[in-house]
């Protein structure tokens, strides 16, 4: 039961923090345009986000290892508010840039919740606890650009006010009702280098952070690309694509936050983790030829449900297959490899959607996501009931 409410409390924790990140992603552009940005630049303010949630998560993750999961996710949140409040007060173009830099540092923390999951649930568990923060993810990315769009109409700054009023809050509510996980193992007083590359190098783990890498370069490809798609094969509007990833955002809820605890015990997460890749494959290789509105629609479920099952399926790999006492700084580099991907992805299928052809960016993703199956198909199953003891070999290889 106690394990239960620090999840629940962790859960509220994380979502309101992506709530407060997805209020700023629908204006950031005409507020980057208002403060007098080239068109050419505003990409700036999501690569360099990305950039540096690439550096910063395993840090994050590893000093969280060191001196407590509650300290370090405190001190991000109250990161995270003084972020978005720069942007609300940006005067300028490059305020705003750095404001986005400084808030991409201060939300790289997702590693250190992720290992607070770690320390709270039993390996057999691990996947429903990680599925929780993927719900958390979706429920913010629906509610936010929704709750952004209306206050964008009182100001463009508005938004960013609203989400560094959340942010503080959230920090304030933390501070009284998180408590520092009772299981977790001090990491040894190592270099975070020496750490971290310790931590990839354990059994089946290289592997694993690959195939990250592969899902979210492919996935984050659609994702810039996909309204371009939607509006000019398919005719729909700004406000039907908006739609489109709110039903993303309700499947990914559902399956990361009900339906991965019961699919883990049953199947694995091995087995989870390949279906999600092939669900991922066969819906990009649809998207671009669906033929209507309807088939569109139809092509995205199985890529929000492959999507849902391969997340958490791969972070409770990554989470067992690490040291009791490296769970954060392992976690986050996980993370990092995600963030690579973020900002590779974008970019080359932006390129290959306008150069090449407009299906390229999904035919190509489709191909990533099937080398990541087929890496996938060759890890080994790890047990199901039977807890990793600190130190001990994981069952997982590679």
């Amino acid at each position: 039961m106690k394990n239960r409410s620090a999840l629940a409390i962790l859960f509220v924790i994380v979502f309101i923090d992506l709530l407060g990140f997805g209020m700023v992603i629908p204006v950031m552009a005409l507020y980057a345009e208002r403060l007098g940005a080239p068109d050419a630049q505003i990409g700036w303010l999501m690569t360099g986000y990305s950039a540096m949630q690439f550096v910063f998560t395993p840090i994050w993750g590893r000093l969280s290892d060191r001196h407590g999961r509650r300290p370090l996710l405190l001190l991000s949140i109250v990161m995270t508010a003084v972020g978005f409040l720069g942007y609300a007060l940006a005067p300028s173009f490059a305020w705003l840039l750095v404001s986005r830099l400084f808030a991409g540092a201060a939300t790289a923390n997702i590693a250190i919740a992720q290992a607070y999951i770690a320390d709270v649930t039993p390996p057999e568990g691990r996947a429903r606890g990680m599925g929780l923060i993927g719900a958390a993810f979706g429920l913010g990315f629906v509610l936010g650009p929704a709750i952004g769009g209306l206050l964008s109409a009182i100001s463009l700054s508005a938004p960013g006010y609203a989400a560094a009023a959340l942010a503080a809050a959230n920090g304030v509510a933390a501070f009284f009702v998180l408590p520092e996980p009772a299981a977790h193992v001090q990491a040894e007083r190592r270099p975070h280098l020496e750490a971290l590359l310790g931590g990839v190098s354990r059994p089946g783990i290289r592997r694993l952070i690959l195939i990250y890498f592969i899902a979210i370069l492919a996935f984050s490809g659609m994702e810039a690309t996909f309204a371009l798609l939607a509006v000019h094969r398919y005719g729909l509007d700004q406000r039907q694509v908006s739609y489109v990833f709110a039903l993303i955002g309700v499947v990914a809820t559902v399956v990361q936050g009900g339906l991965i605890g019961p699919l883990s015990r049953r199947f694995g997460e091995r087995a989870l983790l390949v279906a999600g890749l092939l669900l991922q494959a066969a819906a990009l290789a649809a998207l671009p030829y669906a033929g209507s509105v309807a088939g569109l629609l139809v092509a995205t479920v199985p890529l929000a449900f492959g999507s849902s099952l391969t997340t958490p399926s791969l972070t409770s790999l990554v989470s067992r297959s690490a040291r009791a006492e490296d769970q954060g700084g392992t976690l986050g580099i996980g993370q990092s490899a995600a963030a690579l991907g973020r900002i590779a992805g974008p970019i080359s299928a932006t390129h290959a959607y306008s150069q090449l052809w407009f299906a390229a960016p999904y035919l190509g993703g489709a191909a990533l996501m099937l080398a990541g199956a087929a890496v996938g198909s060759t890890l080994r199953r790890p047990p199901r009931h039977e807890p990793v003891e600190p130190g001990a070999a994981p069952a997982e290889e590679g």
